[in-house]
């Protein structure tokens, strides 16, 4: 459930209770092993409650996964593109580091591979769907370019947390500007 704020406060309370009990679990093991019943116990509430709220785990994440989306496209969604590549990959890295370990396992693990891929295409769809560079490709080619930015920053920050966020965040954020920029730029000349 949404919160605007106008909520009675003990709906406002029992909803952060939800997401503050989800994002530890996720945090503690898979999300296919994550229960209802346990949420529920972590959140202080009866099952009722929740299910008052949402009507399955799958809407939570969901809602979850849209929040995470929604504040990262408040950042780049005046961005151009391809003109502001390099400004998008910054905003990604910095956003994601800020985001904690529950972000960073929906970001980094193969059991939420579904939803992240959800979060993925709202994003590109919000960002390069407007690129007049973008729309002049053919499908095929559009495709093969979302995939590989997709993908380009998503491992490069993959890889970073699977390390511990050893390396500083400008080496992280150098790394994958370099290697977008120079990629996209260079699909972009030879489709032209």
């Amino acid at each position: 459930m949404k919160i605007t704020g106008h909520e009675d406060l003990r709906v406002q309370k029992t909803i952060n209770s939800i997401y503050a009990a989800f994002e530890a679990l996720i945090c503690e093991k898979d999300y296919a092993k994550i229960t209802v019943k346990a949420l529920a116990e972590r959140a202080q509430i009866n099952k009722k409650t929740f299910y008052r709220y949402y009507p399955t785990l799958d809407d939570l994440l969901a809602e979850m996964q849209a929040r995470y989306s929604q504040a990262y496209l408040q950042q780049v969604g005046q961005f151009e593109y391809p003109r502001d590549l390099a400004k998008s990959v910054r905003a990604f890295i910095e956003y994601s580091a800020q985001q904690g370990e529950a972000y960073d396992k929906i970001t980094c693990s193969g059991t939420y591979v579904g939803i992240r891929q959800q979060m993925i295409d709202q994003v590109m769809q919000s960002t390069w769907g407007t690129s007049p560079a973008f729309a002049r490709l053919t499908p095929f080619q559009q495709r093969v370019l979302l995939s590989f930015v997709q993908n380009t920053g998503l491992e490069v920050y993959k890889q970073w947390v699977a390390a511990d966020k050893q390396a500083p965040i400008e080496t992280v954020i150098a790394a994958a500007t370099t290697l977008m920029t120079s990629g996209v730029q260079r699909f972009l000349n030879t489709t032209d």
